[in-house]
C-alpha cells in the first residue's frame, strides 16, 4: 500500500463509525480494512495510488463520500508520514486568539484592529504594512499588560500540548514561528513545550509600547526561510517536515513542508494546503502521522 487516508473526528464528539469508513473505502483503490488509532475518533485506511488525482483530490472525494459528516480527511504517502520537524503558527492555531487584537482591546480599538487582521490573514492586504498599521495604534500602552492578556484572554488550542510533546518525545524538533510578538511567543512556546520560538519584536520605551516593531518583519517569506533553515540544520529531507497554520502569511511555509496543514483556516489557505483540519483538534496531526492515542505524551 503506497498511501494512507487518515479520518479524524473531534475527540469531544466522536463521530467516526465503521459505516463511514466503509463509505470512504469505496473511493480508495484497494483499500485495506480500517486500522483504528482511537475508537470512534480516528482511523487509517491504506490504499494504493500510482497515478491519477493528487492527495488533495483524493481527500475531497472521500469527504464527498462521507456526505457532510464532520470528519477530517488527510491523504498522504504512507512511507513518509512520521515527521521529524514541526513548525507551527501561533495566533488562531496554537492559541485560540489573535494577540494583537487582544492588546487592542485595552486601547478601545479591538474591532478596528481585528478587521485589519482578518483582511491580512485572508491575503486581501499585505501582511507587513498591515502589522505596522496595527502596532502604531498600540503606542503608549503599558507593556506590562501582556502578562494580563496572557492570563485572562489567551487559551491554548486543544491538542496542542499533546502534539508538541509527543513529537518531541519521538525525536522531532519543534518551533513556534509567528508573525506576532516575542512577548507572547516566548511564554506560549515554553508553556506548550516547543524547542524554540521566532516572532517579531514589539519595541518598548519607558515600559510602554513605542508603536513599532523591529525590521525586517517576520512575515510569509521569513516563515518559509525558518522552515528551510531548520530543515537544513537538522539534515532532513522535505518530506520529513510538517507545518500548520491558518493565514495567508503561512502559505509559503505550508507549501514547502512535506505536510502543510491548514487548521480552521481562511478559504484560500484551506484550498492551497496539502491537508485541512476543519472539525478536529490539533491531535489530528498526530493521528496523521500514525500515532495511536495510547502513544500520546
Amino acid at each position: 500500500m503506497t498511501h494512507v487516508a487518515t479520518l479524524v473526528s473531534n475527540p469531544n464528539q466522536p463521530a467516526l463509525t465503521d459505516a463511514l469508513l466503509a463509505k470512504a473505502a469505496v473511493t480508495l483503490p484497494g483499500a485495506s480494512a480500517p486500522h483504528w488509532l482511537n475508537a470512534g475518533v480516528a482511523a487509517d485506511l491504506f490504499f494504493t495510488l500510482s497515478r491519477g488525482p493528487d492527495n488533495r483530490a483524493v481527500a475531497d472525494a472521500v469527504r464527498a463520500a462521507l456526505g457532510g459528516a464532520k470528519i477530517d480527511v488527510i491523504v498522504q504517502e504512507a512511507a513518509t508520514r512520521r515527521k521529524k520537524l514541526f513548525l507551527a503558527d501561533m495566533d488562531s492555531t496554537m492559541i485560540g486568539q489573535e494577540c494583537i487584537d487582544e492588546l487592542a482591546a485595552y486601547v478601545g480599538m479591538k474591532e478596528h484592529v481585528a478587521a485589519i487582521t482578518e483582511r491580512a490573514m485572508r491575503g486581501e492586504i499585505e501582511f507587513e504594512p498591515a502589522l505596522r498599521e496595527r502596532v502604531a495604534l498600540l503606542k503608549g500602552l503599558d507593556a506590562k499588560i501582556v502578562t494580563q492578556v496572557i492570563a485572562e484572554r489567551i487559551t491554548f488550542t486543544p491538542g496542542g500540548p499533546e502534539l508538541v510533546r509527543t513529537m518531541r518525545a519521538n525525536g522531532a524538533h519543534t518551533a513556534l514561528v509567528s508573525g506576532g510578538f516575542t512577548l507572547f511567543t516566548s511564554k506560549v512556546a515554553e508553556a506548550i513545550g516547543f524547542h524554540e520560538n521566532r516572532a517579531n519584536v514589539l519595541m518598548v520605551e519607558d515600559d510602554k509600547f513605542a508603536g513599532f516593531v523591529t525590521e525586517p518583519i517576520l512575515g510569509k517569506e521569513a516563515k518559509l526561510a525558518s522552515l528551510i533553515e531548520l530543515r537544513e540544520r537538522h539534515g532532513l529531507q522535505p518530506e520529513d517536515t510538517m507545518a500548520v497554520g491558518d493565514g495567508a502569511n503561512d502559505l509559503a511555509m505550508l507549501g514547502e513542508a512535506g505536510l502543510g496543514v491548514a487548521f480552521y483556516a481562511k478559504p484560500a489557505v484551506a484550498a492551497a494546503a496539502h491537508a485541512r483540519i476543519d472539525h478536529s483538534d490539533l491531535t489530528a496531526l498526530l493521528y496523521a502521522q500514525g500515532y495511536e492515542v495510547g502513544e500520546f505524551a
